[in-house]
């Protein structure tokens, strides 16, 4: 009897280890688990940017950093004024355009989409030696028409204002003039075809006053109060600090951006570049 159970057991065991080798050899390969990719596509080619010059600290701070995560990408911002950045979006020879304005019903009926990335103060500049250091929305559009002509109207020094702005078509210029309610009334002593230069020449001029994003206000001009409130990141983004204005990137409805285009267009709209927006002296619209 246990000889029996022995010679049934062997032939069991014998049996299953058959059955074992033979799915073995059988060919029949063994099916694997498929293999994804979770890594984005990687980006290499140009994106174009054209427009505001008072953008030039925050878009020349976005597209280092989008190029260092992405350096296959080759990032450019040509400087021309809102205006022609505008319509070089319009006419499709950049991949974005930039305005430091919001855009014009005209310009949204030709397909311009106006998307948010900042928000501007614009300052009000004067010398550093100039004594007046607070003035009301009213005085500033009394100087900027001609209406007001010396300083010592305004408790400074006896001296004839030297009024200085930007050119024609500039977004600083339009939204200073829009939001100070001065549109086509201004009577400039010297109109100047960039930021750079409008502070250069308030730099260099004690009797001078003019206007600038507050992102390129620097130590050598002044920067006054408005009804009592100094621009900062702070008063802009609160609402206290009256003049103020978008910082926009232009794209056209209907027309789909090349891959690199749309991925900056994202990463400039995103929360996460807050602190390079703020670094860059706006604050985020998207925070």
């Amino acid at each position: 009897m246990k000889k029996s159970l022995a010679m049934l057991l062997s032939l069991t065991l014998c049996a299953g280890l058959f059955a074992g080798c033979s799915n073995s050899d059988s060919g029949t390969p063994s099916a694997e688990p498929t293999q994804t990719s979770s890594e984005p596509a990687k980006l290499s080619g140009n994106v174009a940017t054209d427009g505001s010059t008072s953008m030039e600290k925050i878009i020349g701070s976005l597209g280092e950093a989008f190029t260092e995560m992405n350096p296959d990408v080759n990032f450019t911002y040509n400087p021309t004024g809102s205006g022609t950045g505008i319509q070089a979006a319009i006419d499709g020879t950049v991949d974005l355009g930039l305005a430091s304005r919001a855009l014009k019903d005209e310009e949204k009926s030709n397909g311009a989409v106006e998307n948010i990335v900042a928000l501007d103060g614009v300052a009000v500049v004067v010398n550093p030696e100039n004594g007046v250091t607070d003035l009301t929305v009213e005085q500033i559009a009394q100087i900027f028409t001609g209406e007001i002509t010396n300083w010592s109207e305004l408790g400074g020094a006896d001296a004839e204002i030297a009024v200085f702005g930007r050119e024609n078509g500039s977004g600083t210029r339009s939204a200073f003039e829009e939001i100070v309610g001065v549109e086509d009334a201004c009577v400039y002593t010297n109109e100047y075809s960039s930021t750079g230069d409008v502070i250069g020449n308030v730099a260099s001029n004690p009797n001078a006053i003019g206007y600038a994003s507050l992102s390129a206000v620097d130590e050598t001009v002044t920067a006054v109060n408005v009804n009592g409130v100094a621009p900062s990141e702070a008063t802009v983004l609160d609402g206290t600090y009256e003049i103020q204005r978008p910082f926009v990137i232009v794209t056209v409805e209907g027309t789909e951006l090349s891959a690199e285009a749309q991925a900056f267009l994202d990463y400039a709209m995103s929360a996460e570049v807050a602190d390079i927006i703020a670094a860059a002296g706006a604050v985020s619209a998207n925070a």
